[in-house]
């Protein structure tokens, strides 16, 4: 069974699709992009700016899944320009503190309105 995941403290998908989908144990987490869930505000300041509303935006769809950063098994990152990478990895960092998934870095051309950063993620739920 699939279960669809909505949390009003993340942005509502402007698309056909789910902020996350629940399948199992697992969450799927839909490419989290740097907008203000309450405002609906995108946010385009400097890379640390956006990459900590991603992860905000992130955390706020794991909780509504019943999960939550530190169950994150896996994450992507894509980024418009790879030499911003120091500055996303030391917002990564300390958001995830000891914890780390694996994850992987993707260089992408452009992100829609013109965003620096969007994470996706799959993390578990239940007991270990």
């Amino acid at each position: 069974m699939i279960t669809i995941v909505e949390s009003p403290d993340a942005p509502r998908p402007a698309g056909h699709y789910a902020q996350a989908v629940i399948h199992g144990d697992l969450v799927y987490v839909a490419g989290q992009l740097p907008i203000r869930p309450h405002t609906g505000e995108r946010c385009t300041g400097d890379i640390e700016e956006q990459t900590a509303q991603v992860l905000r935006n992130l955390a706020a769809v794991l909780a509504a899944a019943g999960s939550g950063l530190e169950r994150v098994l896996k994450t992507t990152v894509y980024i418009t320009d790879i030499g911003l990478w120091d500055r996303v990895n030391r917002v990564y960092s300390r958001v995830f503190g000891d914890h780390r998934p694996a994850r992987a870095v993707v260089p992408v051309p452009e992100l829609h309105h013109g965003f620096l950063v969007e994470i996706e993620a799959v993390a578990a739920r239940g007991a270990d």
